[in-house]
């Protein structure tokens, strides 16, 4: 008898129908033979609307009364979920990351699975239980809830089809696999067969919502092979795996488009040009676990001051301008924040061996006249921060210059992004 890991995302089940959807589908899976976990999000927008009411009542919360607030909605979508499969007549219950054992460090809001005890769970399943368990959060030392950041819940499924030695996590969403650029904005985007640990990491971290990038650095770690696939149809998804060593790549250089508009531009103007000035900038920011990209640093020579620009996530907006302003060891002249804006990237391995690929993506935002604000580059991705209200024609644009789109081009092995 296998164990397998079965994660629904929040569109699964944002009503009853869908809730009574995802139940079949868990029904059918159990009584073909296997041992079932569930890993299951908050139904539809809940977390969003918690979101928006805690920030009319107090727009900064405290971060431990953050994690108790949004922990909840799980908890309703675990519950219900379970009371549907119970109609089918098969045996569920539903645990919270304390009944699970699932321990993380102290961090509130981005907190990282320390270990999961697995003595309940197997106890569970060994009474013929499917397992219902709540995504997105565990509990730290003190026994208080922290939740592990948003797609959370797909670093729980992986996280406890290790714990499982599960033979597979499958990933249920919205849409029925990885494709070359999001389909609902690319109309001719491409389903993949699968891609690798490595190109789905950076895909994710670049800003795809197909999977949180967390989760796949755990399956890369643990090779958990993970399927993505839609809760809707039963059709094949992606298979995100390990690659196959000197494998000879027969897809374009450009494996895929992706973008993040959950993003805003800090601009730290008029700090002294003197060593220490970044290192004590930025490892304030570390400090309270604000993850920073796409840096630039400007010199003005003539009055000894640089601009240090750089991008941040919005949740971590506010807190951002606070530890910057707290600095005194330095003045600045102004902190800007600009937060219409969003990142487009590709990804490729050898973009960097290869020069005529950033002509060709410059070239292809200039053509729409979408101007380029910051550039990053490594050695498989190109970013470029633009206007948010052009993302959408940038996506288009740049997919359509490296012919990405739905063509017999051979072998399907290009990479998926879906944000």
């Amino acid at each position: 008898m296998s164990v397998v890991v079965m994660k629904f995302g929040g569109s699964s089940v944002k009503d009853k129908d869908r809730i009574m959807n995802v139940a079949e589908k868990i029904v059918k899976r159990k009584k073909s033979g296997d041992d079932v976990v569930v890993v299951v999000s908050a139904m539809g927008d809940s977390t969003d609307e918690l979101i928006e009411l805690a920030q009319d009542i107090n727009p900064n919360p405290p971060d431990r009364e953050w994690d108790m607030l949004l922990s909840t909605g799980e908890q309703v979508s675990s519950a219900l979920l379970t009371m549907a499969i119970n109609t089918y007549g098969v045996p569920a219950i539903s645990l919270n990351a304390a009944q699970v054992g699932i321990k993380t460090d102290d961090v509130h809001k981005k907190a990282r699975i320390l270990s999961i005890d697995d003595k309940r769970l197997n106890k569970e399943l060994k009474e013929g239980n499917v397992v219902i368990v709540t995504g997105f959060q565990g509990v730290n030392g003190g026994f208080d809830i922290t939740t592990l950041g948003r797609g959370g819940s797909d670093t729980s499924a992986v996280a406890l089809a290790k714990a499982l030695e599960a033979d597979l996590c499958e990933i249920y969403t919205d849409v029925d696999g990885v494709y070359t650029a999001d389909p609902r904005i690319v109309k001719d985007a491409r389903k993949l067969t699968s891609i690798t640990y490595d190109e789905m990491l950076e895909l994710s971290s670049l800003g795809s919502k197909v999977l949180q990038a967390r989760s796949v650095e755990c399956a890369r770690l643990h090779n958990i092979t993970i399927h993505v696939r839609s809760s809707f149809n039963d059709k094949e998804g992606t298979y995100v795996q390990e690659g196959r060593e000197n494998m000879e790549i027969k897809n374009p250089l450009i494996r895929g488009v992706c973008s993040d508009k959950d993003i805003a531009k800090v601009a730290v103007k008029g700090v002294p040009d003197k060593p220490g000035v970044s290192y004590k900038i930025f490892s304030e920011l570390a400090r309270v676990n604000i993850h920073v990209d796409m840096i630039v640093q400007s010199i003005q020579k003539e009055k000894g001051i640089n601009d240090i620009l750089f991008t941040v996530k919005l949740e971590d907006v506010t807190k951002a301008k606070e530890v910057l302003e707290s600095i005194d060891e330095f003045e600045v002249e102004d902190i800007m924040i600009k937060e219409d804006v969003a990142k487009v990237s590709i990804v490729g391995a050898g973009i960097s061996q290869n020069p005529e690929v950033y002509p060709a993506m410059f070239g292809a935002l200039g053509k729409e006249d979408i101007n380029i604000e910051i550039i990053s580059t490594s050695e498989t991705r190109i970013s470029c921060l633009i206007d948010e209200k052009r993302l959408e024609k940038a996506i288009e644009a740049i997919h359509d210059k490296f012919e990405l789109g739905n063509e017999d081009r051979g072998e399907d092995t290009s990479v998926s992004l879906g944000g």
